[in-house]
């Protein structure tokens, strides 16, 4: 762990220059608009140890794959999340020096500060360069949620030790690299840079999949506040655009450079009118200001904060997770655009190829629906639908037919784009999880019509994909599923999974159950889903057979479904009996010794659990918890967000408590020694299930709100927001009461511990 941020309840603090720190700060300190982002990359030159990073949504560049051999089925490429051209840049030079903080003499007084409350991020210090001049440096920068093609900086600079002059550059650089590149390909032609006035534009396209982007800026310069209208010296090279601005600054003022920057894209505009739409964003955003533009990001980010904050009374280091998470959350996608949906990383990095993955689904969906309009969660969902060709060209590449659907672990564009062939072609419980999130949105929503509409499609070419994975065992007598991976990838190549085979007893199920409740009420749809499957009742009841004997490992002597068979093969050492040395396993062992150890990723089994709690007692959860949680090393960043919500059923408060902090701080406190590569934004989801599903135990049963609140004893209060059926019910959870405040025009019936109770429009109840 690195416990370097400091405490506080609406921003993330970093006190004191640390070379060592810069790029896990990029990451943590990153920014977004759901349009676009950027890890906290320094404005001025640095040259010491850094991870340039700039992000477009949806931009990406389908990479060569790169395998040792090639295997039939292999994805033709990994799609990369590209490092775009870069607009924030602003050289700075002090009498001729350049301000460089890997150069300086010294520096003093340094901080970042990303203000959650209001949307923005800010750093200062003060330096000593190397010709003894000293100046104070205060930067302020925000991607805008109102005008979201468009970036500003204020970059303000107050001489300390005398009369100097100061020159700003800034600047666009196309000539930019990806971290994570299998062939060090060129992503990006540039094919026009301009200049005229105060402004830049760089056009540039992304080789293969030609999205077509125009990168742009616009600088003014300002003296103690007043506007200076200064020409600046122009510039254009081969990937690079800049302009030179020189002034002479008196000891004690202060000179800043507002400059405003961005993106301009083909999906959004004509490429022909690239330039043209970058002029309007500028004219739009200086109409406005710097500052008039940082209030409407005030209020844009009050409005979101209004539904979708969760307060914790008495422990700061709580209350700053769970905000960093739906903050990030909230940065990365804000349901504007279906065509769009959350990467594992988001914009502060470009491990997992930015794409979407089974987190969606299984992670993000329930935080979505129950902060937002429902139809951001809808929209998600339509993403799934929009891609099933895809899926069913996926599935067709491994040898099903059919119409059978795989949908890909990893994709940008609904191809499979991930190339380790253990997840890639094993890994397929993600199918399961689409699924699932089918169910999830008619559980809570209540809006039916996504499944007659699309989801149905969907389910059918799910189920013929797990009956044609299963095969039948005559040693056994039962359905198999052979050679998969689980969620937990520190087992490889398994046979029958019992998380995998109890999702595809379930979709099949679930699946029979729509198919008749669409015929019975939506006929019109039936007939034409019916139509275009070419499904019938022989293939339904082929499911059926699967489904109903397919085979779950279970140990009688321990009493426990087992992960997969010859689990109980392993040698069960406990985690408490590894040394802490030899944490974290995935990067201290060999890939060899992890796969033949008993140790867990993040468990399976309980996942299951998890998604399907209703199907088992609570007794039966406690044993699997129990013979599961000590064989599991939380190295996935989704596992503690499931253990601290099981955790909380099963009133283990204290051992809840504690994966939540693993969860809401994975990144804040870097437990998993990783943060360099960028932020875990997709198990941040799971970090708002741990309160409002753990400590609150919220659910949806027998169609209406139920809660089984309860409080870890380190906090005073915690209250969260819920929209359910377009009703928001605010909770308060205090030690000796729960409050529930509902916003709306009707009475409201909801459980509480069991019971029933009718909450009254704008009144508050106190049990």
């Amino acid at each position: 762990m690195q416990e370097y941020i400091k405490a506080d309840p609406w921003s993330i603090l970093e006190e004191g220059f640390d070379r060592e720190l810069v790029k896990s700060s990029e990451s943590i300190f990153s920014i977004g608009n759901g349009a676009m982002g950027q890890r906290a990359n320094f404005e001025e030159n640095y040259t010491g140890d850094t991870f340039q990073g700039s992000y477009i949504a949806g931009v990406y560049y389908p990479d060569k794959t790169r395998v040792g051999w090639w295997k039939n089925g292999y994805p033709e490429y990994f799609a990369k999340v590209l490092n775009a051209p870069n607009w924030i840049g602003i050289e700075v030079y002090i009498d001729g020096e350049a301000l460089d903080l890997n150069t300086c003499k010294k520096v003093e007084d340094y901080r970042r500060e990303l203000n959650m409350k209001e949307g923005w991020y800010r750093r200062s210090f003060t330096a000593v360069l190397p010709n003894e001049a000293k100046v104070s440096v205060k930067a302020t920068r925000f991607l805008s949620l109102d005008l979201d093609e468009v970036g500003a900086i204020n970059y303000e600079i107050t001489p300390k030790s005398g009369d100097v002059e100061i020159k700003f550059i800034p600047y666009l650089d196309s000539g930019i690299t990806n971290e994570d590149s299998n062939w060090d390909d060129k992503f990006w032609n540039t094919t026009s840079l301009s200049s005229q006035s105060n402004q830049a534009f760089i056009e540039a396209h992304t080789m293969k999949t030609n999205f077509e982007t125009c990168t742009f800026m616009e600088s003014r310069l300002f003296l103690n506040g007043k506007h200076i209208n200064q020409k600046p010296t122009e510039q254009v090279e081969e990937f690079r655009v800049s302009h030179e601005y020189v002034q002479k600054v008196q000891k004690g003022e202060t000179v800043a450079l507002h400059k405003f920057g961005g993106y301009v894209v083909s999906r959004d505009h004509r490429a022909l009118a690239l330039i043209a739409a970058s002029r309007k964003a500028l004219d739009k955003a200086f109409d406005l200001g710097f500052e008039a533009l940082l209030d409407k990001q005030r209020q844009a980010w009050a409005k979101i904060w209004e539904m979708s904050d969760i307060t914790i009374q008495g422990d700061v280091k709580a209350q700053q997770g769970i905000r960093f998470n739906i903050f990030q959350l909230n940065q990365t996608y804000l349901g504007r655009d279906s065509h769009l949906n959350i990467g594992p990383k988001g914009f502060t990095g470009e491990k997992y190829g930015g794409s979407t993955y089974w987190d969606t689904e299984a992670y993000c969906i329930p935080f979505y629906m129950a902060t937002k309009d429902q139809n951001v969660a809808r929209s998600l969902l339509k993403y799934r639908y929009n891609h099933l060709e895809k899926a069913i060209e996926n599935a067709q590449k491994l040898g099903f037919s059919n119409g059978a659907a795989l949908y890909p672990m990893v994709t940008m564009n609904g191809e499979e784009c991930h190339n380790e062939w253990e997840i890639t072609f094993e890994e397929i419980h993600r199918n399961g999880a689409i699924a699932f999130a089918i169910y999830n949105y008619y559980r809570f929503t209540g809006d039916y019509s996504y499944i007659p509409e699309m989801g149905l499609e969907v389910l059918i070419g799910i189920a013929r994909f797990w009956h044609q994975r299963a095969n039948f065992s005559t040693l056994k007598d039962k359905y198999v599923i052979l050679g998969v991976t689980g969620p937990n990838e520190y087992e490889n190549n398994v046979n029958n999974n019992w998380y995998t085979n109890y999702l595809a007893k379930w979709c099949i199920d679930f699946t029979i159950e729509q198919l008749q409740k669409v015929q019975d009420g939506y006929n019109e749809d039936y007939r034409r889903i019916i139509g275009k499957t070419k499904l019938t009742d022989a293939e339904i009841s082929q499911w059926g057979k699967v489904a109903g004997n397919l085979y779950f490992p279970f140990s009688e002597e321990k009493g426990v479904f087992l992960q997969q068979d010859g689990f109980l093969d392993k040698q069960l050492v406990t985690v408490s009996e590894l040394p802490k040395t030899q944490r974290p396993i995935n990067q201290k062992w060999s890939w060899d010794r992890i796969l033949r150890s008993p140790y867990i990723k993040q468990a399976d089994v309980l996942q299951g659990f998890y998604f399907f709690e209703d199907h088992f007692s609570v007794e039966e959860l406690e044993k699997h918890f129990d013979f599961y949680e000590p064989f599991t090393v939380h190295e996935s960043s989704l596992s503690p967000c499931v253990h601290s919500i099981q955790a909380a059923k099963l009133n283990r408060m204290q051992q809840a408590y504690t994966f939540y902090l693993r969860t809401s701080r994975l990144d804040l406190d870097d437990y998993n020694r990783e943060v360099e590569e960028g932020l875990h934004i997709t198990s941040m989801a799971g970090t708002w299930m741990s309160i409002v599903e753990g400590f609150g135990g919220m659910r949806v049963a027998d169609d209406k709100l139920s809660f089984e609140p309860k409080i870890p004893e380190q906090w005073e209060a915690y209250s969260f927001k819920i929209n359910f059926r377009e009703r928001i019910l605010k909770v308060t959870v205090k030690k000796d009461s729960t409050e529930f405040l509902l916003n709306g025009q009707e009475d409201m019936s909801i459980r509480l511990k069991g019971e029933r109770i009718v909450l009254e429009p704008n009144k508050t109840k106190v049990i």
